[in-house]
């Protein structure tokens, strides 16, 4: 996509073709402008189309193109942090509310593709969370504790267990979740476009938009070739927001996340690494993680950017941490790499905002954005269709806040993991 093989690598080269949009040109009269076509965004359209709102997402390149496309494809629920941390930071209603919606989130996912027929390599096969030490069994313990409170189905699995399902014996032990699932993501965020294409929506690409204006009881949206008029827009652009919505970059701190894909591998690894298809991550503080597509290749991914010297200190370092979990694989040959950027959030939890009157959208997925951006993007439908209201979102409206010291923090990130990966693994 867009002539760079670090952008979406694996995905681009498996993932059923990006149907067919152009430029917007001229100006378009519609109910909801949506700019951007990631998960969010596309979820919005497809909803609003399906009950006979009339549409056009406005998309700066291609359809995910941004973390949409990017990702490893986890399906997980809930949030990367405890859901007793959740209502702490949220209050009790916000935090329950959201907990109990982000839940039912896998769910919404992969309903959504089996009724849209969307070709994505979807695995209902549930997500391993792997303890890399002592210290990650606890967490993972009392993480247990905290989910199977609220009624989920998640259960703690020993050191045995956990080998026999990822195929090494370097975890102390792992939480499944059932809830959860892969997907390839670029595939299903091009399934919900087509979707909603055939529901009537429309879908500009080569589109950035450049400004937007007030214009009587609406709002103009423009593109570097054309407009759009309309009553209502949907800001979901997230981690790789521009103009006009720049407060939207300024409070999410830029995570850098690669992946390598191995080629197919031989029919006896497949039968010892993760032969359930379980997506796997672990618990260390630079984290990593792993899956399998349906050709039998391997996924591997941790924090980090494809660029500069990050580039051969991050493959380097992905074949020597391959060996040490598998020491029955061969020499490991990546036949893909990628990476893109993941919006943190100053407390982990995502945004709700209202940016001005009938202009609203969210942020700051923290590395969840497939499920969460699903259901966000129709609970928006739902409030524009006045099926809701605000108060009935399961995020409080908030005002954009710039995190402090963000450049900084961004450095140090890619650099400490390029510094932590070059050390890393080594026998």
């Amino acid at each position: 996509m867009q002539s760079n093989t670090f952008s979406h690598g694996l995905w681009e080269k498996t993932a059923p073709p990006a149907p067919r949009t152009g430029r917007l040109a001229g100006e378009k009269h519609v109910d909801v402008a949506v700019v951007g076509a990631g998960f969010t965004g596309l979820s919005a359209a497809l909803d609003l189309a399906r009950s006979g709102v009339s549409v056009a997402v406005l998309e700066g390149a291609g359809v995910g193109f941004g973390g949409s496309g990017r990702n490893v494809g986890l399906v997980n629920a809930g949030l990367w942090i405890m859901p007793d941390e959740v209502s702490a930071i949220l209050g009790e209603e916000y935090g329950q509310r959201l907990l109990k919606t982000l839940a039912d989130g896998p769910a919404l996912v992969f309903d959504l593709i089996r009724e849209n027929g969307i070709d994505c390599e979807a695995e209902h096969a549930g997500t391993l969370h792997c303890a890399a030490d002592r210290k990650g069994l606890r967490e993972l313990e009392e993480r247990a504790r905290q989910w199977q409170a609220r009624g989920a189905p998640v259960r703690l699995l020993g050191g045995d267990e956990t080998a026999a399902r990822v195929g090494t014996i370097a975890y102390l032990g792992s939480l499944l979740d059932e809830r959860a699932g892969t997907i390839q993501p670029l595939g299903y965020v091009r399934g919900l476009a087509n979707a909603a294409l055939r529901a009537g929506a429309e879908i500009f690409t080569a589109s950035p938009v450049s400004g937007t204006e007030r214009e009587g009881h609406g709002w103009r949206v423009r593109t570097t070739e054309g407009s759009v008029r309309a009553e209502w827009v949907i800001v979901a652009t997230n981690a790789y927001t521009t103009a006009p919505w720049p407060q939207v970059r300024a409070e999410l701190v830029h995570l850098p996340y690669f992946n390598f894909a191995t080629s197919p591998l031989s029919e006896s690894a497949l039968k010892r690494i993760l032969p359930g298809l379980e997506g796997a991550w672990d618990t260390k503080t630079i984290l990593s993680s792993l899956r399998r597509d349906r050709q039998g290749r391997l996924i591997f991914g941790s924090v980090g950017a494809l660029r500069g010297p990050g580039a051969a200190v991050h493959s380097a370092w992905a074949r020597r941490s391959l060996r040490k979990l598998f020491p029955f694989l061969d020499d490991v040959a990546f036949e893909s790499s990628w990476y893109g950027k993941i919006g943190m959030t100053a407390d982990a939890t995502p945004r709700f905002h209202r940016f001005d009157r009938n202009v609203v959208g969210f942020s700051g997925y923290n590395g969840r954005g497939i499920a969460p951006g699903t259901v966000f993007g129709q609970y928006l439908a739902r409030l524009i269709r006045g099926e809701i209201s605000e108060r009935d979102i399961p995020l409080p409206v908030t005002d954009p806040r710039e995190q402090s010291f963000r450049s900084l923090r961004e450095a140090f990130y890619e650099t400490g993991a390029q510094l932590a990966h070059f050390v890393g693994a080594r026998v």
